[in-house]
């Protein structure tokens, strides 16, 4: 039963990133304007729809996916507020990009040793 709402809900996760991404070209395309902030959002979009990829073949989440979202997330924000943030926001959502690499190093190597 578990099993079935998790599909569930993944699937419906799976349609409205479809949604989102025809939304997001919808709206490059009639602002004729591809930005920074525009390419990050559809990498997060990918991102998410990958993730849902792998545990549809594997039936497992690996953790490193939602790291790599934030990474990106993370980054997209640090795009958007552009030279208007302070500068200690700045020091520590690079800070927080930093630590969500080295997790995602960390949880690699172990997988690789780890059978």
């Amino acid at each position: 039963m578990f099993r079935i709402v998790e599909d569930a809900i993944l699937i419906t996760i799976a349609i409205l990133t479809v949604a989102a991404v025809i939304f997001e070209l919808i709206v490059v395309f009639d602002n004729q304007t591809v930005g920074l902030a525009d390419l990050l959002l559809m990498f997060i979009y990918a991102e998410v729809f990958g993730m849902v990829a792998v545990y549809f073949k594997s039936h497992e989440i690996p953790v490193i996916y939602p790291l790599f979202i934030a990474i990106t997330a993370l980054a997209r924000l640090i795009v958007l507020q552009g030279k208007d943030s302070q500068p200690e926001q700045l020091i520590f959502e690079a800070a927080s990009i930093l630590l969500l690499s080295i997790a995602a190093i960390v949880l690699r190597n172990i997988k690789i040793k780890l059978p």
